[in-house]
């Protein structure tokens, strides 16, 4: 874990994205806690991939700045891991899952070097994180979605970052994948790490997360999950949609879903 008196992990200040002069993301400001895991919610539209896209500097932005422990993303980017949506993969290029997490250790070994027996340890020990070390010579396309995004996920753990960076790592996911996935983050961040997750579903939020960002193209509120998600906030955040509020709002009246305490 790094000094407490490092500056902030990741801060956002101002940032404006817009595609053909329409505004996806307008004067956003965020400062981000360090060793959380961190849901970014909205509707659809709301410009939540953008703006981890725009963060890590793989869209433009209009104007605004982005720091990493208070510098470019470029003296950091060995401590910064980048999980994308599966759906943005071509998951039929030959490769095999070893292969595909192996590149995470490209920041650590550069691309024209073999990978050392250090490599190839922490490679055999992600995919044992996300029980996935007998898949380890098959081809990515043989794969299910759950197994695919675990793939991903061990990928990220073999770089050894600090800062993960994820886009709905949880979507589409079944029951025992989920799982999964979940009992690693809660390693991860008990370990000092932050992880920034875009997440959908309301129903799972306040059990999964302990700090949350609602955004609608602008930062509608930001803070720890008890006080960020209620139903007037909800309200701001995603509109007028009777259904999606009702229900989030029974699960929280009835409080069916506890916060996580085992942070």
């Amino acid at each position: 874990m790094h000094k407490t008196n490092e500056p902030p992990i990741l801060e956002v200040h101002d940032l404006v994205v817009a595609y053909r002069h329409k505004p996806v993301l307008w004067n956003v400001d965020l400062t981000f806690p360090r060793g959380k895991l961190i849901g970014i919610l909205g509707p659809n539209g709301a410009g939540k991939s953008t703006l981890l896209k725009a963060i890590l500097g793989m869209v433009p932005s209009n104007s605004g700045w982005v720091k990493f422990w208070g510098e470019t993303f470029d003296l950091h980017r060995k401590r910064v891991s980048y999980v994308p949506q599966r759906e943005s993969v071509d998951w039929d290029f030959p490769i095999s899952v070893k292969e595909v997490v192996m590149m995470g250790r490209y920041p650590h070994m550069g691309f024209w070097k073999r990978p050392k027996a250090a490599d190839k340890a922490r490679v055999d020990e992600a995919l044992a994180q996300v029980g996935l070390s007998s898949f380890a010579d098959r081809q990515i396309s043989a794969l299910s979605g759950g197994q695919q995004q675990r793939v991903f996920l061990a990928r990220a753990l073999a770089q050894e970052a600090d800062l993960y960076i994820m886009d709905e790592p949880l979507s589409a996911l079944d029951a025992t994948t989920e799982q999964t996935i979940l009992e690693v983050f809660t390693q991860m961040t008990n370990a000092g790490k932050t992880i920034i997750v875009v997440h959908h579903d309301l129903q799972t939020t306040q059990a999964y997360f302990e700090w949350l960002v609602l955004l609608n193209m602008c930062v509608v509120a930001a803070g720890p999950t008890k006080k960020i998600l209620t139903q007037e906030l909800l309200q701001k955040a995603y509109g007028n949609h009777p259904t999606l509020l009702v229900k989030a709002g029974n699960l929280l009246e009835e409080k069916k879903i506890k916060p996580r305490t085992h942070y």
